[in-house]
């Protein structure tokens, strides 16, 4: 549709058949790992497996959360570089590729969270697909060294990304070193799974289940049963408000273990300057910055039939002086034709006050609505300027 292609941002431009480059042989090893939890059935659940398992689970859950996401991907906190070491490797031992690769994707995640460009996102590409699927997909296997330069700058992160799987085997080993083949496959293979999937659930049911607090331009959602089981990863629609947060549960209810250990570490020097969200922000009282004012209002724009509001303003305007002068002002001064526009009386078009009442419907409390409508409009009469030229004969 025209519309659509006036007022979406050029550089939103979809992956082409991002199910089709999938390379059925890659997801093996995965699976394998999935079918090896059915080993237990011989090799027996033992009670020290089980506390194995429950320990492997929230601790690397802990490496990943505070490692992989708030740290590498976000800089939220700071900590030595021998600490950043440690955390690194302990979060490569939930075998979830390598440091660098997961921080890159991340980023990438949060500069195109749920547009086309989003690697995982299940508006675009369904459910499923943003749980495991794109993971598989031959252009996402490498690492994008130029998403992370604060990273790459230290050679032994690179080194061990490129041995991603390293610090996971060395600690199935160690499993069954210590508990025998009921420590392999229910203390390191059950939690590996669990792990998986937990992890997972923040890239698609994070943006299809739970409550929003903030306008933040995609899908994000706050959802508590999964910042249980995340260690307070699942108040996910706040870190997309603030993303930069140590702390993801904004709220006093909101539990975040990871924050509370981090807290903790911070008492050691372990870790420190914790960021906080603004207080301003917290109480949703802050404006939004100009970028995601723009996303939000043509996203607002974009609900509109821009071509049938076009059609019949042409069929209202046919062979009547109005068109013509619209559409001569849209060739030679174009600011001047959108300025014609809105000071007209347009019954076809929304007005402010429709618009405000969508924009009410569409997202949540914010306190720069206004704005959001005021530049929708704008990006309405812009869209609809381009149409009647389009469509003029003398259009080239």
């Amino acid at each position: 549709m025209a519309s659509h292609r006036i007022l979406t941002p050029s550089t939103d431009v979809p992956d082409d058949d991002h199910h089709d480059d999938i390379v059925y042989p890659a997801p093996i090893p995965f699976l394998l790992v999935h079918l090896a939890s059915l080993a237990a059935i011989w090799t027996g659940v033992t009670a020290e497996a089980l506390v194995i398992c429950v320990v492997l689970y929230v601790g690397r859950m802990f490496a990943v959360t505070a490692g992989y996401h708030r740290y590498f991907s976000h800089r939220a906190f700071k900590t030595s570089r021998l600490g950043q070491y440690v955390l690194a490797c302990l979060a490569q031992s939930s075998a979830q590729r390598g440091i660098l690769w997961w921080a890159a994707k991340h980023r990438h995640h949060h500069k195109h969270s749920d547009t086309p460009l989003d690697v995982h996102s299940p508006r675009q590409h369904g459910f499923w697909y943003a749980h495991v699927g794109w993971v598989f997909q031959p252009k996402h296997s490498k690492t994008d060294y130029a998403a992370v330069p604060d990273l790459v700058k230290h050679p032994e992160l690179v080194r061990l990304d490129k041995h991603p799987y390293l610090p996971a085997a060395a600690l199935a080993v160690a499993t069954w070193l210590v508990a025998g083949w009921p420590g392999l496959i229910v203390g390191f293979v059950w939690s590996t799974v669990l792990l998986y999937h937990g992890t997972f659930s923040i890239n698609s049911l994070a943006h299809v289940h739970g409550s929003k607090r903030y306008v933040t331009g995609d899908d994000s959602r706050n959802n508590w049963w999964l910042a249980v089981i995340t260690l307070g990863e699942g108040w996910h629609n706040n870190h997309h408000a603030y993303m930069a947060s140590a702390r993801q549960g904004f709220r006093w209810w909101e539990v975040d273990p990871t924050y509370y250990l981090l807290r903790v570490l911070s008492w050691g020097r372990v870790v420190w300057h914790l960021t906080q969200p603004p207080q301003t922000l917290v109480r949703n009282e802050k404006r939004l910055g100009r970028g995601l004012l723009e996303k939000v209002a043509r996203q607002l724009a974009a609900t509109m039939p821009v071509e049938r509001i076009g059609a019949q303003m042409r069929d209202a305007w046919a062979n009547t002086p109005t068109l013509d002068a619209l559409c001569e002002r849209a060739r030679t001064a174009r600011s001047e034709a959108i300025a014609m526009l809105a000071d007209m009386h347009l019954p076809d078009v929304p007005s402010v006050e429709e618009l405000r009442e969508r924009a009410q419907r569409m997202f949540v409390a914010t306190p720069s609505l206004d704005e959001i409508v005021t530049r929708a409009r704008e990006l309405i009469l812009e869209a609809l300027t381009t149409e009647l030229l389009l469509a003029s004969p003398d259009a080239a």
